[in-house]
């Protein structure tokens, strides 16, 4: 059997704003190596990759005097941009994948199509403003970012829940389960690029 091309890739993103670095292997085992300068945001992307056994390298620099803003959005661009170039053609994976992530009250819902095609439904709702020192409306940029780059269709959905925290987390662990089955090989199909078209990317693909 043919030996697989290793599906790692790297992303660097220089702005006036920010400068970002990242590295992705899809067929890691959930190893990470994060600095954003901004601690929660480096949480949630470590639990990214340790539930999705996608090894991440990431490092941030960004213009944090003014605000989070510029720094988590890239970063959510950095991080799909690496994962888009990993994929190549998308030839192989089994493309679909959803969780249902519970966390104490907390209950989200994530699916995701890897279709070449970027979109984002985000039904999450935070009562607090900020966790830690970052702006809780920033989560919602971050998955935008992350699907545009990564070029896939995701949903997130909070179904129930109060912690502002359990509800975050779980929306990225979530991300992380559904992506670990979509990029995953299928083995029946290994060869073939998961479409009637024959190519991922617009309308009824």
């Amino acid at each position: 059997m043919r030996q697989p091309p290793p599906r790692r890739a790297s992303v660097e993103r220089v702005t006036r704003e920010t400068r970002i670095s990242g590295t992705v292997d899809l067929d890691g085992t959930g190893r990470y190596d994060v600095s954003t300068g901004i601690g929660f945001l480096d949480h949630m992307l470590e639990q990214l990759s340790r539930h999705s056994l996608i090894d991440l390298a990431l490092r941030a620099e960004g213009d944090l005097h003014i605000d989070f803003h510029h720094t988590t959005e890239d970063t959510g661009y950095v991080v799909g941009a690496a994962v888009a170039k990993a994929l190549g053609e998308r030839r192989g994976i089994t493309r679909y994948g959803s969780a249902l992530i519970p966390m104490d009250e907390t209950l989200t819902r994530v699916a995701i199509d890897v279709s070449n095609r970027p979109y984002l439904i985000w039904k999450v709702a935070l009562s607090r403003p900020k966790l830690g020192e970052m702006d809780t409306e920033l989560f919602k940029e971050w998955f935008h970012a992350f699907a545009q780059s990564a070029a896939v269709t995701l949903h997130v959905e909070n179904l129930y829940g109060e912690n502002s925290h359990h509800i975050v987390e779980s929306c990225f662990k979530g991300l992380a389960r559904a992506l670990r089955q979509a990029v995953a090989i299928d083995p029946r199909a290994a060869e073939e690029v998961p479409s009637t078209k024959g190519t991922l990317g617009g309308p009824s693909s």
